[in-house]
């Protein structure tokens, strides 16, 4: 069983952080001081995006700039945010403009050899209940289907995979809706669509049942069950500990390794064995506070565990 490689995702040193890290260079130069695999992009920000690099000369210089770091890219997420209202939002009828700046982002990305774009579903948990109400949540399901269904056909031509990270703070949270939206997409031939399983929202959309709307849906093997229904259809993996709580942000509160309830030594094998078409795992800190100050442990754990599970 090969061995996991280690990323970390650079939004970690941009939000809830007293003093910001805007500077990617300090964050690839930091990461390389401390044995990092990898960085995962978060292309938003003062952090390198099209706005930085527009031009394919700037692209391929980032991209040297991470190589020459002894860093590569595991993936990138992308700001598609904006896409929540109607005239621009996923679930119009013509997501044109959704559609417009994916395309923006995979050339960006492509240019810097990323594999894995990530996604999500943009609008609020409680949105079909409000906004949407009249649109509902079985015709919104729909409509980001094929919105996704495009999207895939785009990035398959960059010959990328897209992931889509479900958590409690975007729209389709419950167990059976992440696996029925993710076999819709994957239903129209489009392969390299899947989920992005990151163990923390798994613990809280499969086991806290965080956020979800009308009744409540859990699994009796809580995030390993998610993990085993969702097997071969998981694009990239996102890995960080949960102690079962929202953030202020409303969505899953990312504990560093140790201080929260997730079993790892469960989890380690199931995820090596859950048929991801690669061999990364990306720290995920979003909005943890003083992220820098857990950067080491995050990879030291991540190191004993890899190292234990490697040849299982």
């Amino acid at each position: 069983m090969a061995k996991a490689r280690i990323s970390i995702g650079t939004w970690a040193y941009l939000f809830n952080q007293e003093q910001p890290t805007n500077d990617f260079h300090v964050i690839l130069h930091k990461l390389q001081d401390l044995g990092y695999d990898g960085v995962e992009l978060g292309s938003f920000g003062p952090h390198p995006s099209p706005v930085s690099h527009p031009t394919k000369a700037s692209r391929q210089k980032l991209r040297k700039e991470i190589a020459d770091h002894g860093l590569a890219l595991s993936g990138i997420a992308v700001d598609l945010w904006a896409f929540k209202n109607p005239g621009t939002s996923i679930v119009d009828e013509n997501p044109a403009a959704y559609l417009t700046a994916f395309l923006g982002w995979c050339a960006f990305a492509a240019d810097l050899d990323v594999k894995t774009i990530r996604v999500d579903t943009v609008i609020a948990p409680d949105y079909f209940e409000k906004e949407g109400k009249e649109l509902g949540a079985e015709k919104g399901m729909e409509r980001i289907a094929s919105a996704w269904d495009k999207a895939s056909k785009i990035a398959a031509d960059y010959g990328m995979n897209i992931c889509w990270e479900f958590e409690p703070g975007f729209a389709f949270n419950k167990p059976s809706e992440i696996v029925r939206l993710v076999d819709m997409v994957r239903a129209k031939g489009n392969n390299n669509f899947g989920v992005l399983y990151d163990t923390c929202h798994a613990h809280m959309c499969a086991v806290v049942a965080a956020n979800q709307t009308g009744t409540k849906e859990t699994l009796p093997g809580g995030e390993l069950e998610l993990l085993e229904k969702l097997k071969g259809k998981i694009t990239h993996v996102h890995v960080i500990d949960s102690d079962g709580s929202l953030n202020e942000h409303n969505t899953s509160t990312h504990n560093p390794f140790g201080t929260g309830k997730l079993d790892f030594d469960k989890l380690a094998p199931a995820l090596l064995k859950a048929e991801v078409p690669h061999d990364w795992w990306c720290v995920d800190l979003c909005f943890w506070p003083h992220a820098w100050d857990v950067t080491a442990q995050s990879k030291k754990y991540l190191d004993k565990l890899r190292d234990k599970f490697a040849a299982a």
